[in-house]
């Protein structure tokens, strides 16, 4: 046994205990950063459907990009 061990020290978690995205429970090591495998299917469906999605805003043509040269 090693000596931190014999002494009790605790160990820190590498990441802070944050809620769960879907149901704000907290969050489990095993499923991180979600709660249960519920609640990551959840967030994959999601995905999948098309629901997390960046808005895109379209430019207007720049002036004299399709033209032909004079």
């Amino acid at each position: 046994m090693t000596d931190k061990k014999k002494s009790g020290a605790k160990i820190e978690p590498l990441r802070p205990k944050r809620p769960c995205p879907i149901c704000a429970t907290p969050s489990t090591r095993a499923f991180f950063p979600f709660c249960s495998r519920r609640c990551a299917d959840i967030d994959l469906n999601r995905w999948l459907k098309g629901a997390y999605a960046i808005p895109v805003v379209e430019e207007d043509d720049v002036p004299g990009e399709d033209e032909p040269p004079a």
